[in-house]
């Protein structure tokens, strides 16, 4: 098997990811482990949900992740996306199960921006009528 290459994105996320055969570590930012980079257990589910949903033991490749820009909510989604589209790749079997769960389907949710004379994008001023 080659390298698999998929990306992800999410809000402002984008999250590039290369799998190959090896011993189950996924690493991010070329050192460190998912676990160490999304410390919370909510983070860590979204990375590993595909795999969980599928049953797809990835304890015989490895992943390595490069992701920029937004939070990490907006990353570990967009990492849970590449995996979901890299699955598909290794074993076609596996889409209808990833696309029941919305794992293959790109949030197209953004933040919404920020509009002239007012504070926020839909917030306004204090009116006062006297």
């Amino acid at each position: 098997m080659e390298v698999i290459n998929t990306t992800g994105k999410r809000k402002t996320s984008i999250a590039r990811i290369y799998i190959k055969k090896g011993s189950g570590n996924i690493i991010i930012n070329d050192n460190r482990d998912f676990k160490e980079y999304f410390p919370t257990p909510t983070l860590q589910y979204y990375v590993t949900q595909p795999f969980k949903v599928s049953n797809f033991d990835y304890s015989k490749y490895d992943i390595y992740a490069n992701i920029q820009g937004g939070g990490v909510t907006g990353q570990s989604q967009a990492l849970r996306l590449a995996i979901a589209k890299a699955l598909t790749q290794i074993n076609p079997e596996l889409r209808p199960i990833l696309k029941k769960e919305g794992l293959l389907t790109r949030d197209p949710r953004m933040v919404e921006r920020k509009k002239y004379g007012r504070k926020k994008a839909r917030k306004r001023f204090q009116f006062s009528k006297r």
